[in-house]
């Protein structure tokens, strides 16, 4: 598998699937950390972000109450736990870090602008 990157797969619709993330060459412990992704023919979407001090989050509402984001700092791990999939969840999903403590949100959508580090995007398909 991949040595920096996200671990993706296949899932079936109400199903769960935990994405995992590295960024090669950054100690992702002094960051933030956001996830991305990327429909078919869609627009790049900012889901989620995690500030360095673990606490501070952000969700779209298109993924609230059903994703997590956590972070292990000792293992410079970053992870996004997926639950009650929805086909429409179908995505290409990066993680990424802006190499600074905090995520930028911007009228409420989180900005991939500033993220200077991605991981290598990996594709979540679900379906039935």
């Amino acid at each position: 598998g991949p040595a920096a990157g996200v671990w993706g797969g296949l899932v079936q619709p109400g199903g769960s699937l935990t994405l995992s993330c590295t960024v090669s060459g950054l100690n992702l412990a002094n960051y933030a950390i956001g996830w991305f992704r990327q429909a078919p023919g869609k627009e790049r979407e900012g889901i989620s972000c995690i500030h360095r001090n673990t606490r501070d989050t952000y969700y779209a509402d298109s993924v609230k109450g059903r994703f997590t984001i956590s972070r292990d700092n000792g293992k410079n791990m970053a992870y996004l736990t997926m639950n009650s999939l929805r086909v429409e969840d179908t995505a290409v999903y990066y993680c990424a870090s802006p190499g600074v403590a905090g995520c930028t949100v911007v009228a409420g959508d989180l900005s991939a602008y500033g993220m200077d580090y991605w991981g290598k995007g990996t594709l979540v398909t679900v379906s039935s």
